[in-house]
Protein backbone atom coordinates (compact mmCIF):
# COMPACT_ATOMS: atom_id res chain seq x y z
CA UNK A 1 0.00 0.00 0.00
CA UNK A 2 1.48 3.23 -0.92
CA UNK A 3 0.27 5.85 1.49
CA UNK A 4 1.45 9.51 2.34
CA UNK A 5 3.18 10.02 5.87
CA UNK A 6 1.61 11.11 8.69
CA UNK A 7 2.94 13.69 10.88
CA UNK A 8 1.22 13.78 14.12
CA UNK A 9 2.56 16.66 16.91
CA UNK A 10 3.07 15.55 20.05
CA UNK A 11 1.29 17.55 22.54
CA UNK A 12 3.62 16.37 25.23
CA UNK A 13 5.91 18.97 24.09
CA UNK A 14 3.54 21.68 24.29
CA UNK A 15 2.54 23.82 26.65
CA UNK A 16 0.40 22.23 28.81
CA UNK A 17 -1.53 25.65 30.45
CA UNK A 18 -2.37 26.37 26.98
CA UNK A 19 -3.30 22.40 25.02
CA UNK A 20 -6.18 24.12 22.81
CA UNK A 21 -3.92 26.67 21.40
CA UNK A 22 -1.31 24.72 21.00
CA UNK A 23 -3.84 22.22 18.94
CA UNK A 24 -5.21 25.31 17.33
CA UNK A 25 -1.35 26.23 15.81
CA UNK A 26 -1.39 23.13 13.80
CA UNK A 27 -4.56 23.11 12.59
CA UNK A 28 -4.09 22.48 8.58
CA UNK A 29 -0.84 21.06 8.95
CA UNK A 30 -0.99 18.11 10.97
CA UNK A 31 -2.24 15.14 9.74
CA UNK A 32 -2.78 13.33 13.56
CA UNK A 33 -2.68 15.12 17.12
CA UNK A 34 -1.03 12.82 19.02
CA UNK A 35 -1.79 12.28 22.17
CA UNK A 36 0.44 10.57 25.20
CA UNK A 37 -1.26 8.89 27.95
CA UNK A 38 1.38 7.77 30.76
CA UNK A 39 0.32 6.00 34.06
CA UNK A 40 3.28 6.58 36.58
CA UNK A 41 3.10 2.65 36.76
CA UNK A 42 3.54 1.50 33.03
CA UNK A 43 6.11 4.36 32.62
CA UNK A 44 7.97 6.27 35.32
CA UNK A 45 5.98 9.26 34.37
CA UNK A 46 2.67 11.27 34.68
CA UNK A 47 0.47 13.14 31.85
CA UNK A 48 -2.91 13.34 31.14
CA UNK A 49 -5.97 11.36 30.75
CA UNK A 50 -9.80 10.77 29.56
CA UNK A 51 -11.35 13.95 30.82
CA UNK A 52 -8.42 15.89 29.38
CA UNK A 53 -9.01 13.86 25.64
CA UNK A 54 -12.41 14.68 26.08
CA UNK A 55 -12.46 18.33 26.53
CA UNK A 56 -9.48 18.33 23.84
CA UNK A 57 -11.60 16.47 21.43
CA UNK A 58 -14.06 19.57 21.43
CA UNK A 59 -11.23 21.87 20.42
CA UNK A 60 -10.45 20.65 17.20
CA UNK A 61 -10.90 18.27 13.71
CA UNK A 62 -7.84 17.18 13.96
CA UNK A 63 -7.80 13.26 14.28
CA UNK A 64 -6.48 12.01 17.68
CA UNK A 65 -3.88 9.29 17.52
CA UNK A 66 -3.68 8.52 21.09
CA UNK A 67 -1.00 6.30 22.54
CA UNK A 68 -1.34 4.76 25.93
CA UNK A 69 1.64 4.00 27.34
CA UNK A 70 -0.52 2.31 30.60
CA UNK A 71 -1.12 -1.12 32.55
CA UNK A 72 -4.35 -2.56 32.07
CA UNK A 73 -5.19 -1.19 28.78
CA UNK A 74 -8.32 -3.25 28.51
CA UNK A 75 -9.65 -1.28 30.96
CA UNK A 76 -8.74 2.10 29.74
CA UNK A 77 -8.52 1.95 26.29
CA UNK A 78 -12.14 1.94 25.16
CA UNK A 79 -12.99 5.01 26.90
CA UNK A 80 -10.97 6.85 24.44
CA UNK A 81 -12.67 5.32 21.17
CA UNK A 82 -15.50 6.35 22.97
CA UNK A 83 -14.34 10.01 23.39
CA UNK A 84 -13.64 10.10 19.27
CA UNK A 85 -9.81 9.02 19.19
CA UNK A 86 -9.49 8.36 15.48
CA UNK A 87 -6.51 5.60 16.20
CA UNK A 88 -5.80 4.58 19.78
CA UNK A 89 -2.53 2.49 20.48
CA UNK A 90 -1.47 0.53 23.26
CA UNK A 91 1.65 -1.13 24.03
CA UNK A 92 2.17 -4.96 23.62
CA UNK A 93 3.75 -5.53 26.60
CA UNK A 94 0.98 -4.37 28.78
CA UNK A 95 -1.87 -6.57 26.93
CA UNK A 96 -2.24 -10.62 27.06
CA UNK A 97 -4.71 -10.51 24.47
CA UNK A 98 -4.04 -7.67 21.89
CA UNK A 99 -6.61 -8.92 18.97
CA UNK A 100 -9.16 -9.28 21.24
CA UNK A 101 -8.40 -5.78 22.30
CA UNK A 102 -7.90 -4.69 18.95
CA UNK A 103 -11.64 -5.34 18.29
CA UNK A 104 -12.95 -3.83 21.27
CA UNK A 105 -11.46 -0.63 19.63
CA UNK A 106 -12.73 -1.31 16.33
CA UNK A 107 -16.10 -1.68 17.62
CA UNK A 108 -15.83 1.48 19.73
CA UNK A 109 -15.54 3.25 16.62
CA UNK A 110 -11.08 3.76 16.37
CA UNK A 111 -8.55 2.34 14.94
CA UNK A 112 -6.40 0.01 16.92
CA UNK A 113 -2.72 0.39 17.40
CA UNK A 114 -0.15 -1.89 18.30
CA UNK A 115 2.74 -0.10 20.10
CA UNK A 116 6.35 -2.06 20.52
CA UNK A 117 9.05 -0.34 22.84
CA UNK A 118 12.82 -0.21 23.25
CA UNK A 119 13.28 -3.23 24.47
CA UNK A 120 11.01 -5.72 23.18
CA UNK A 121 11.61 -7.75 19.70
CA UNK A 122 9.07 -6.94 17.09
CA UNK A 123 8.91 -11.09 15.60
CA UNK A 124 6.70 -12.19 18.05
CA UNK A 125 3.97 -9.69 17.13
CA UNK A 126 4.11 -9.56 13.28
CA UNK A 127 1.68 -12.28 12.92
CA UNK A 128 -0.25 -9.95 14.64
CA UNK A 129 -0.35 -7.36 11.86
CA UNK A 130 -3.36 -8.53 10.19
CA UNK A 131 -5.37 -7.75 13.08
CA UNK A 132 -4.00 -3.87 13.94
CA UNK A 133 -4.66 -0.87 11.80
CA UNK A 134 -1.24 0.98 12.90
CA UNK A 135 2.22 -0.55 14.74
CA UNK A 136 4.14 1.74 16.40
CA UNK A 137 7.65 1.23 16.99
CA UNK A 138 9.63 3.60 19.66
CA UNK A 139 12.86 4.51 18.57
CA UNK A 140 13.19 5.95 22.45
CA UNK A 141 12.31 4.16 25.83
CA UNK A 142 8.85 5.25 26.15
CA UNK A 143 8.22 7.43 29.13
CA UNK A 144 9.51 10.85 28.51
CA UNK A 145 9.77 13.29 25.59
CA UNK A 146 12.94 14.82 23.97
CA UNK A 147 14.86 11.57 23.90
CA UNK A 148 17.81 11.07 21.49
CA UNK A 149 16.78 9.37 17.92
CA UNK A 150 18.04 5.46 17.99
CA UNK A 151 19.01 4.40 15.02
CA UNK A 152 19.66 0.73 15.81
CA UNK A 153 15.52 0.65 16.44
CA UNK A 154 15.07 0.97 12.41
CA UNK A 155 15.60 -2.43 11.77
CA UNK A 156 12.32 -3.28 13.64
CA UNK A 157 10.95 -1.02 11.37
CA UNK A 158 12.57 -3.07 8.25
CA UNK A 159 11.08 -5.92 9.79
CA UNK A 160 7.57 -4.88 9.58
CA UNK A 161 7.62 -2.94 6.41
CA UNK A 162 8.52 -6.40 4.99
CA UNK A 163 5.92 -8.05 6.64
CA UNK A 164 3.21 -5.25 5.54
CA UNK A 165 4.59 -5.53 1.82
CA UNK A 166 4.80 -9.19 1.38
CA UNK A 167 1.65 -9.73 2.97
CA UNK A 168 -0.23 -6.49 1.14
CA UNK A 169 -1.38 -5.11 4.42
CA UNK A 170 -3.10 -1.64 4.96
CA UNK A 171 -1.56 -0.67 8.11
CA UNK A 172 -0.09 2.56 9.25
CA UNK A 173 3.76 1.80 10.39
CA UNK A 174 3.99 4.34 12.56
CA UNK A 175 7.82 5.62 14.90
CA UNK A 176 7.66 8.08 18.07
CA UNK A 177 10.71 9.28 19.75
CA UNK A 178 13.43 12.22 18.55
CA UNK A 179 11.93 12.44 15.19
CA UNK A 180 12.99 15.55 13.64
CA UNK A 181 14.12 17.10 10.17
CA UNK A 182 17.64 15.65 10.90
CA UNK A 183 16.37 12.04 11.63
CA UNK A 184 12.60 11.65 9.69
CA UNK A 185 14.66 10.64 6.58
CA UNK A 186 15.94 7.57 8.03
CA UNK A 187 13.19 6.39 9.78
CA UNK A 188 10.89 7.25 6.33
CA UNK A 189 13.83 5.16 4.29
CA UNK A 190 13.31 2.05 6.60
CA UNK A 191 9.11 1.87 5.98
CA UNK A 192 7.76 4.36 8.55
CA UNK A 193 4.77 5.93 6.88
CA UNK A 194 3.45 7.65 10.36
CA UNK A 195 6.35 10.08 12.49
CA UNK A 196 5.24 11.26 15.40
CA UNK A 197 7.20 14.51 16.49
CA UNK A 198 7.31 16.58 19.48
CA UNK A 199 10.40 18.83 20.31
CA UNK A 200 11.11 19.40 16.35
CA UNK A 201 7.14 21.25 15.75
CA UNK A 202 6.29 22.59 19.23
CA UNK A 203 10.10 23.87 19.82
CA UNK A 204 9.69 25.74 16.48
CA UNK A 205 9.40 29.43 15.82
CA UNK A 206 6.13 28.59 13.09
CA UNK A 207 4.71 25.04 14.39
CA UNK A 208 2.61 24.20 11.21
CA UNK A 209 5.72 25.45 8.84
CA UNK A 210 7.80 22.88 10.84
CA UNK A 211 5.22 20.17 10.17
CA UNK A 212 4.99 20.95 6.26
CA UNK A 213 9.13 20.47 6.51
CA UNK A 214 8.68 16.83 8.42
CA UNK A 215 6.45 16.11 5.93
CA UNK A 216 8.31 16.95 2.51
CA UNK A 217 11.67 15.22 3.98
CA UNK A 218 9.40 11.78 4.44
CA UNK A 219 7.64 12.07 1.01
CA UNK A 220 10.38 12.52 -0.93
CA UNK A 221 12.67 9.70 1.06
CA UNK A 222 12.16 6.50 -1.16
CA UNK A 223 11.72 3.67 1.22
CA UNK A 224 14.84 0.83 0.83
CA UNK A 225 13.41 -1.53 3.40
Amino acid sequence: MESSPIIAPSILAADFAHLASAVHDIEGAADWVHVDVMDNHFVPNLTIGLPVVQSLRKATSIPFDVHLMITDPERWAPGYAEAGAYNVTFHAEACENPVALAKTLRAAGAKAGLAIDRDTPVEPYLELLPYVDTLLIMTIKAGFGGQKFMPEMLDKVRDVRRRITAKNLEVRLEVDGGIAADTIEQAAEAGADAFVAGTAVYGAADPAEAIRKLRDLAANTPVRA
